[in-house]
């Protein structure tokens, strides 16, 4: 350690023995110092702080996602639940079965899903009422942001549907309004279980 001190610390001893003034030496100091910055990482001697930076917590009142969650969820989309539940005080299991219903996680190619809307008037990932005086209404206009066939507008907007249909205090009945039906409520509940850690089937 000593002697790699003292042979850094040499260009700037010749550079006094030379007489030049403080403000040179300092320069030539900034220049070694990121020379030997940029050498030490080309090496791989650095750890980028990308990452060293600590794992995310898990989200407290959120159940982490089970193994069957992340094998069938894409990632992004897993992700965009998860930050959709945590904001809205919701489940993100539930989002991610209603998206699984609606559309496989926007993997299926049917009419809406992707573009345009479907015979119902329904758009995006998530399915939500896009044509105004359709049967799927127009519940875009005031819970979607942004483009509806981006599932990271899709996915918040059927959060804010849930939230306003009484999903804090009534989870059935919120799921209800998102489509009227009692077996979809039951579908998407089933769905929701194997998706939360310790809810899946083994």
């Amino acid at each position: 350690m000593t002697l790699a001190v003292w042979l850094l610390s040499l260009p700037f001893r010749l550079l006094a023995a030379l007489g030049l003034r403080r403000s040179v030496t300092l320069a030539c100091l900034l220049v070694l110092a990121v020379t030997a910055y940029g050498v030490a990482q080309d090496l791989g001697l650095l750890e980028p702080p990308a990452h060293a930076a600590p794992a995310p917590r898990p989200v407290a009142g959120q159940p982490r996602p089970s193994r069957v969650a992340v094998a069938d969820i894409p990632a992004g989309y897993l992700r965009l639940y998860r930050q959709a539940g945590t904001r809205y005080r919701i489940p993100w299991s539930v989002l991610a079965a209603i998206g699984k219903v609606e559309s496989d996680h926007g993997r299926v190619r049917l009419p809406g899903v992707r573009s345009g809307s479907n015979w119902a008037g329904a758009c995006g990932p998530m399915q939500i009422g896009c044509v105004p005086g359709s049967k799927a209404g127009n519940s875009w206009a005031r819970y979607g942001h942004g483009r509806l066939h981006d599932p990271a507008n899709a996915i918040p907007a059927a959060a804010r549907y849930l939230v306003d249909h009484g999903a804090r205090r009534n989870l059935d009945r919120a799921i209800y309004a998102y489509n009227h039906s009692w077996a979809y409520v039951a579908k998407v509940k089933a769905l929701a279980r194997r998706y939360a850690s310790g809810g899946e089937r083994r």
